[in-house]
């Protein structure tokens, strides 16, 4: 059994883990590290996977890789590789290949994995989540002239959008009458709903899917007290789910389907540390714990715990927030994500708008399109948790929650 003594082991290959292996090195962290990922390619850019990759054109896989780590000097990247044990009071890691890693520290950064529809057939639609999930998808669109996404979240508009752009005929069934309605209000989830009928896809809202039937090669998507819909392929997005296996594996507290970490992304378990999806970290700015699931906040959430780890006393205070490109459209959005109870909408000369969240009266999000001053300062203001009331031309009259 081959035996590895590291001063950062990191386990996972998304956006955390890289940002904690670059920041861990860029504060003086001692040792050599070791990164593992059960992913077949070193870290790599996730967003155009359903965006310009799904698109088609010229991005290639290597296009996407993030800055090579191995560079920063003494540190190993092992893909294909799993954790099946962690012991925090030895520090000792146990891998799938029956390798033992012996750590000073540890960041956990597993990400998260896609929902699974639990309804019969869902074995036989794809996932997006990773450049595999990619593959498999681009390999049965050769084939395919239509498609139903179920879900609409972020990956199921970006995804519906894009396969539309390559010709499809597209049909998006979802729970919710319009999509996003319950993370953005249903005024924003209407204007995204005209988005992308723009963009030539169908929409069936309150459509709850309850099997996916394979005739042929063709597939059937039955809808509770509604017409089935017929289709090549289905793409299901119906959320994601963080991976907890390692994080259980070592014992350490998790809450709500995430581990607790403070706002240096400690856990409790000395020597431990859980950035990006994995983690319900407390945000010094909103003086609560959260949990985000956003590219550019798990990169800051990993540059905290890398540094952390390496002595520094860094912490996390950033408002959350995220860009969403939808067809040739741009949400930008910023928000605790934890509820609101009031929003306001106010609309721009052609076709921009602004969405300010309120909770007890406080502004606690932004989304907006063709409204970046908004976008900026609205952030600020999240951050802030600044009153409305207080703040000049933020509607303070806003409506209820949709």
């Amino acid at each position: 059994m081959s035996v590895t003594t590291t001063g950062l082991l990191v386990v996972g290959g998304g956006p955390a883990a890289h940002a904690a292996v670059t920041a861990y090195r860029g504060h003086g962290g001692p040792g050599p590290v070791l990164l593992v990922s059960a992913d077949d390619r070193p870290p790599y850019l996730r967003p155009p996977l359903t965006k310009e990759l799904l698109r088609g054109g010229n991005l290639g896989e290597d296009d996407l890789l993030l800055d090579d780590l191995t560079r920063l000097g003494d540190v190993e990247v092992r893909t294909r590789t799993t954790v099946t044990s962690l012991q925090p009071g030895t520090r000792t890691a146990r891998l799938g290949d029956g390798g033992e890693v012996r750590w000073r520290a540890c960041v956990l950064a597993t990400g998260s994995e896609p929902v699974r529809l639990p309804v019969p057939g869902d074995g036989d639609a794809y996932h997006l989540r990773s450049l595999a999930d990619a593959r498999a998808l681009l390999a049965g669109l050769h084939d395919a002239g239509s498609v139903v996404v179920v879900g609409s979240g972020f990956i199921g508009c970006e995804a519906a959008a894009s396969l539309a752009a390559r010709g499809l005929d597209v049909t998006v069934c979802s729970t919710e009458r319009v999509p996003q309605a319950s993370r953005l209000g249903d005024a924003v989830g209407d204007r995204i709903a005209d988005w992308l009928r723009g963009a030539g896809v169908r929409l069936r809202g309150d459509a709850e899917v309850t099997g996916i039937e394979s005739t042929g090669g063709a597939r059937v998507v039955h809808v509770r007290d509604g017409e089935p819909v017929a289709a090549d392929l289905v793409l299901v997005a119906a959320g994601a789910r963080p991976r907890l296996g390692p994080a259980e594996a070592a014992g350490v507290l998790v809450e709500d389907g995430r581990v607790v970490v403070d706002e240096h992304m400690r856990t409790a378990v000395p020597g431990m540390f859980a950035a990006g999806d994995v983690a319900r970290a407390f945000n010094a700015a909103a003086g609560r714990h959260v949990g985000v699931e956003h590219w550019g906040d798990a990169e800051e959430m990993g540059a905290v715990a890398g540094a952390a780890a390496a002595g520094s006393d860094a912490r996390w205070d950033a408002a959350p927030g995220f860009w969403s490109e939808i067809g040739d459209r741009v949400l930008k959005y910023s928000a605790w994500g934890d509820g609101f109870d009031e929003v306001a909408l106010t609309t721009h000369p052609g076709g921009g708008f602004t969405a300010w969240y309120q909770r007890h009266g406080s502004v606690c999000g932004v989304a907006t399109h063709q409204a970046d001053e908004d976008y900026e300062r609205g952030s600020d203001l999240v951050r802030r948790n600044a009153r409305a009331s207080e703040v000049a031309d933020v509607p303070t009259t806003a409506g209820p929650r949709d």
